[in-house]
């Protein structure tokens, strides 16, 4: 399993007034294991007022650049977003996990690709790893980039994206949404993305036929409204994919699914529809081993398992980075929420374990299978 390395900050940039960029130095001998595709994110780790705590920031660091970056915005009552955009100096350790994620660009099937993004606030991250490889790295790739934010002065990354387009102006195509914009006229690029608005882009932008993939990143509110409205366009799911920067709005809260292993049956169930499992044995492959432990109803496998002291892999545990991700391979589970999953993930019997409770006497799931 991948562990954590300590990291020394070596720069920190301030974005806006609320977000800095945060560069890392990594030593020699953890190089390949930080080496990263466009997209992916760190999961750190540090100890705050005697409390761990762990957040997940996607990397913004282009293809040329020198050690490896984060960008953090301040949220409101956060304590790793505040400390990090206050407190935080060069010459620090933070803890990080290698990179990972597979909401990523795709290398070029070697002939001109037309790349949408869509993103709103922080979700410029990961975008903007994107759009810096591609302008840099892949010459037959196009890339629109619609970006939405309260006023120009809030846009993180403002000049490395106007400079990049002007290096690149026949490739990359920027369009500013901003909610409280009082320098144009225009009503289109006025106050937040909406469905409208993506209807709109796409009769002067982008059709159907000439975009290959389309990345969405940001609130769910904005995720939700330009995902469907993609998919009322004719746009294939396939296509279409999204990472979410907070949890909430009420994109995709889905009812909860129940995954159950392909190799074993559906639990059975009385006649009111509850399985009869009442106790819950968990066992987690990891790095090959087996560790057993105990879950209480409806408690999901990373709580119980940090509960018996077993260390499992997690971030976020709100279902949104794919840090726990594993694959039931005995039992079913049931997960609450889930923002990272690709439908053919879960139909496959993958879990996100901080999600997922066991619904069976015995649940086997491993953290080792890709």
């Amino acid at each position: 399993m991948p562990d954590f390395v300590p990291l020394t900050v070596a720069s920190i940039h301030r974005e806006t007034v609320d977000a800095v960029s945060i560069a890392f130095a990594i030593p020699a001998e953890h190089a390949e294991a930080f080496r990263f595709r466009p997209g992916q994110y760190l999961a750190l780790r540090t100890t705050l007022g005697g409390q761990e705590v762990r957040r997940t920031y996607s990397i913004c660091s282009g293809p040329d650049e020198t050690g490896l970056a984060i960008a953090v915005k301040r949220i409101a009552g956060g304590v790793f977003s505040t400390w990090a955009c206050d407190g935080l100096r060069p010459g620090m350790i933070l803890e990080s996990m290698p990179p990972a994620g597979r909401f990523v660009l795709p290398d070029p099937p070697g002939e001109k690709r037309h790349v949408l993004a869509f993103a709103a606030g922080a979700g410029i991250t990961p975008i903007m790893a994107m759009a810096d490889h591609a302008m840099r790295r892949q010459p037959a790739t196009l890339f629109t980039l619609i970006y939405g934010n309260r006023d120009s002065a809030s846009i993180i990354f403002r000049e490395r994206l106007e400079d990049l387009k002007d290096t690149h102006v026949d490739r990359l195509s920027l369009i500013h949404v901003l909610s409280r914009n009082e320098e144009s006229d225009t009503p289109l690029l006025e106050g937040r993305i909406t469905a409208d608005k993506v209807r709109a882009f796409s009769r002067h932008l982008f059709s159907v036929d000439d975009v290959d993939r389309v990345f969405l990143c940001g609130p769910g509110s904005m995720i939700r409204d330009v995902r469907n409205t993609l998919f009322e366009l004719g746009f294939p799911r396939d296509r279409v994919h999204h990472e979410f920067f907070a949890a909430g709005g009420g994109a995709f809260r889905a009812p909860a699914v129940e995954v159950i292993a392909a190799s074993t049956s559906p639990p059975e169930r009385e006649a009111g529809g509850t399985a009869t499992a009442i106790a819950h044995e968990v066992v987690a492959v990891l790095d090959g081993r087996r560790h057993q432990f105990q879950a209480l109803p409806g408690e999901p496998v990373v709580d119980a398992a940090l509960r018996a002291d077993i260390r499992v892999p997690y971030s976020c545990k709100g279902g949104m980075c794919s840090t726990c991700r594993a694959r039931i391979v005995e039992g079913t589970a049931t997960m609450r929420l889930n923002y990272s999953l690709e439908p053919w993930e879960v139909e496959k019997g993958f879990v996100l374990t901080c999600q997922a409770a066991a619904d069976t006497p015995r649940l086997v799931v491993d953290y080792d299978q890709m």
